[in-house]
């Protein structure tokens, strides 16, 4: 059997040409999809992230604009900042560097955003959505990230049986939802399921998201999955970057399996470059 690799390029490709395509539609009604990132201080991993987010921002056709405050700001400072960004009609989407520096209260901020405007999906607005199915906000970009590449790969969800491993708000939690209103069959698990290789054998398709590296080995997989690994760590064997997966003892197991790095990681960008321009669009609509 040979497994199929399913890297993330082709994947957010395919979502930034799509976007560029709504972009251009939009830039004839004289709208252009805005992002501003909201910064506070200048630390440098911030900056180089915030870079590479323009980046790929311009490959969907979007402007990012940088509100950058002092490392010393106040969380009302923040909060006006967001509140401005907020009424602003220009401003498709809101996204926070994070964590944000001590004195600040990330919780407030982090509520204060619209969530028509929460294109990175962290709000409790938006994560509602994602349970009900309301369309309120924007899931995270990481959680569809994952159906991206499903759709993209043509594997079927409706049916299938799926096993998601971790359960935080981020990717676990939202991923099992999204997957559930494609009508999978998901068991969602954590570090208190007994049993969990029995359980992972048995899913149709195996989703990893626990942060730990190299976790879970060729006992927990059986040959005909699908093996979406979600973890991106430092490996201490080798210091490169890893998933949750043991790659090398099950990517000649299994059918099919995301590569770390270039796998989901690749393509969560992407969506948050769609998640603003379909917030334009959306924008534009309600304008008339």
């Amino acid at each position: 059997m040979s497994t199929i690799l399913l890297q993330g390029a082709p994947v957010a490709q395919a979502i930034y040409e799509k976007a560029a395509k709504v972009s251009a539609s939009l830039a004839e009604k004289g709208v252009t999809p805005v992002v501003a990132l909201v910064r506070v201080g200048e630390n440098p991993a911030d900056i180089s992230y915030e870079n590479s987010i323009k980046k790929n921002m311009a490959k969907g056709g979007v402007s990012a604009v940088t509100a950058a405050m002092a490392q010393s700001a106040t969380t009302e400072q923040v909060l006006e900042t967001i509140q401005t960004l907020n009424e602003s009609p220009i401003v498709h989407g809101i996204m926070l560097f994070r964590p944000m520096p001590e004195q600040i209260d990330g919780e407030a901020i982090r509520h204060a955003i619209h969530p028509a405007k929460d294109v990175d999906g962290i709000t409790d607005m938006s994560l509602g959505g994602v349970f009900t199915g309301s369309g309120i906000g924007y899931a995270p970009c990481t959680a569809q990230a994952v159906v991206e590449m499903l759709d993209y790969y043509g594997i079927e969800l409706r049916g299938r049986s799926v096993a998601v491993l971790g359960r935080s708000l981020v990717i676990g939690r939202p991923v099992a939802m999204l997957l559930t209103q494609r009508d999978a069959t998901v068991t969602l698990c954590h570090s208190r399921t007994p049993k969990l290789s029995e359980v992972t054998r048995k899913a149709d398709i195996v989703i990893t998201a626990t942060g730990r590296a190299r976790a879970y080995g060729a006992e927990y997989f059986a040959p005909h999955q699908t093996v979406i690994d979600v973890g991106i760590n430092d490996d201490p064997a080798t210091g490169k970057l890893c998933g949750d997966v043991d790659f090398g003892t099950v990517a000649t197991k299994v059918s099919a399996i995301t590569p770390v790095p270039g796998g989901v990681g690749s393509v969560t960008t992407s969506v948050l470059v769609s998640h603003v321009v379909q917030a334009a669009k959306k924008a534009a609509e309600r304008q008339g």
